[in-house]
């Protein structure tokens, strides 16, 4: 007997072939039988009439480094059809710690991927790990509504091996090399599924410093290399220099994109292992870099190399409403007279004219920690002409006559002054995004991103950017978006959703997934297509120490099943957690 017989989906199976209609059966956390029709008895049968069968999502790049201490639920991924993640990414982790400099690590965590001190400070358990495989073995004990793997981060190494000269961006010196090199294998043969570096100066910590490793010599990444080549085994991530833009500000990038490319490519031919990078359109430099560096990927593998530039389905925004970051938090009046009170008295005060006068006209202060990304006020101030409110279901591909300025101008106002009562309308719940005027030009490159044979999709940041992105989203996105409502050419559904299991799995070498074939884990979703929908975001109160986080809301996942266990059904978490460390 069966333990579970899903009858009547659409099968599409994570290889890429054509939807087919038929029937799954699951017995002690694998796919036991696929076929046309499933007469044998099971323990539970479940009816997919009308719905898409699918594999569970890999989603290889989140940032949970922290929140596997507090949350064996896993959101936002586990609503989002998630069975895999993969943390660790852009060069900032957890471990290695040395006794004594956590703090360290939460202030790098803090300025780089927006995630609250304060709740890295009281959520996490601090002492239960120093060095990497200890970290892996602690959450080896734990379990989760998904499968977790771990990339040890360079800025965590470096700090760890070379202390404070690490931590401020020196040069490594000969034995700080051979030292992180060990440190990095160590990692990966306990289990580590990869290694993270950023060498983008848009990575701060929360008191403006560099990541560490952000102009790492090129010599010590490639001594790492060799290190990965020995174990055999491992991905390496990066976030390339010039991939936010030139931020002038900062003192600008110290290489280029196509320099960057060359090191990952000799990374790899070192290494032998393979490489996944960031890739986004910059127009700051050049508006269609993005095809060269495609291009070089191409040449590379060509001739041996294994890169993967990692690739959005969906231009990543920047949220703001009054539960989130917005344009007024840095007012001397709002920071001592509203910051503090409920959401619906914030609302009532800011509805006084007098007060709204007051936000409109004071000036700003700046935020005491120069890298919190409370700075993004002055951003939302100078751009509210061109953000666009999130309508529900979310629209991403909106008309630039949606945007608070085409509103503000056909009613004669000030776009600031627009966005300040946009903001109060619906209790104050309203949200607008910042990302790009013309979006449906950028969803055309997106598009042809995805096409490409050789990428990757990634960058969702669950778990980061609490306040500021939703983006852990972006696999709900690309079967509503890309094979149902994109107003133009679609992309085939069993072609997305290969890219987001089948593609990503090979990726990190977990050859027991991301396809629906006998002998595979049963990471399953069952997917009501037509009606599946994703929501403007919503504030959480939720995180350790009281602190706030945003999440969409989702709708449309019939269930979603981790190892044969069902972990959701019809978008309601059932409190199973089959999801283990995943090692490499």
């Amino acid at each position: 007997m069966y333990d579970i017989v899903i009858k009547n989906g659409t099968l599409v199976d994570g290889t890429g072939s054509a939807p087919v209609g038929g029937d799954i059966a699951i017995a002690d956390g694998k796919i036991a039988e696929v076929g046309s029709t499933i007469s044998a008895a099971a323990h539970r049968t479940i009816d997919a009439d009308g719905a898409l069968v699918t594999p569970g999502w890999v989603d290889v790049h989140t940032h949970y480094d922290g929140q596997i201490s507090w949350d064996s639920e896993m959101a936002p991924s586990s609503h989002n059809g998630v069975t895999t993640v993969v943390m660790g990414n852009c060069g900032v982790g957890f471990a290695p710690v040395s006794p004594g400099n956590e703090n360290a690590l939460i202030e790098l965590m803090e300025g780089v991927e927006d995630i609250p001190g304060a709740a890295l400070h009281e959520g996490m358990d601090w002492g239960s790990w120093e060095t990497f495989p200890d970290y892996l073995d602690y959450m080896a004990e734990r379990e989760y509504a998904l499968d977790v793997g771990a990339q040890i981060a360079h800025g965590a190494v470096r700090f760890y091996a070379m202390g404070e000269r690490g931590r401020t961006n020196e040069d490594a010196t000969a034995a700080d090399i051979d030292n992180m090199g060990r440190l990095v294998a160590e990692a990966i043969d306990a289990g580590a599924v990869g290694f993270s570096t950023s060498r983008t100066i848009g990575h701060r910590a929360l008191w403006g410093e560099p990541v560490p490793g952000t102009f790492a010599a090129d010599e010590e990444l490639l001594a790492i290399a060799e290190h990965m080549s020995r174990v055999g085994k491992g991905v390496f991530e990066m976030i390339p220099a010039g991939t936010v833009g030139k931020l002038e500000n900062l003192g600008g990038e110290r290489t280029t994109q196509e320099a960057e490319h060359d090191l990952m490519r000799r990374f790899s031919l070192v290494s032998g292992r393979p490489v996944t990078f960031t890739l986004v359109q910059a127009p700051d430099y050049d508006p269609n870099l993005w095809r060269e560096i495609l291009r070089l990927t191409d040449e590379a593998n060509a001739a041996g190399a294994q890169l993967h530039p990692q690739v959005s389905s969906r231009p990543i925004g920047f949220l703001t409403g009054l539960s989130a970051y917005h344009a007024f938090m840095r007012k001397p009046t709002y920071i001592e007279k509203l910051a503090h009170l409920p959401l619906a008295d914030r609302v009532v005060a800011m509805s006084d004219p007098a007060m709204k006068a007051t936000l409109l006209e004071e000036k700003t202060i700046s935020p005491e920690a120069p890298g919190s990304m409370e700075n993004v006020h002055g951003l939302f101030r100078r751009s509210a002409a061109v953000m666009y409110p999130l309508s529900d279901p979310v629209d991403y591909e909106p008309d630039v006559s949606d945007t608070l300025g085409a509103r503000a101008k056909a009613e004669g106002r000030d776009p600031l002054e627009y966005l300040y009562d946009f903001m109060l309308e619906n209790g104050g719940t309203n949200f607008a995004s910042l990302s790009t005027v013309d979006v449906t030009a950028r969803m055309n490159v997106l598009r042809e991103m995805l096409e490409h044979p050789h990428t990757v999709t990634g960058l969702s940041d669950a778990g980061a950017h609490v306040t500021l992105i939703c983006d852990g989203s972006m696999p709900t996105t690309q079967l509503t978006y890309w094979a149902r409502d994109r107003k133009g050419d679609q992309l085939p559904v069993e072609f997305l959703v290969n890219k987001q299991s089948a593609r990503n799995a090979t990726l990190y070498g977990f050859d027991d997934r991301g396809t629906l074939e006998v002998g595979k884990r049963a990471d399953v979703n069952i997917i009501d297509h037509e009606n599946l929908k994703v929501s403007p975001p919503v504030a959480h109160h939720d995180l350790p120490a009281g602190g706030t986080r945003l999440m969409q809301p989702v709708s449309g996942y019939v269930a979603t099943l981790c190892n044969g266990v069902v972990t959701r059904e019809n978008d309601e978490d059932t409190g199973a957690r089959p999801g283990r460390l995943a090692r490499s």
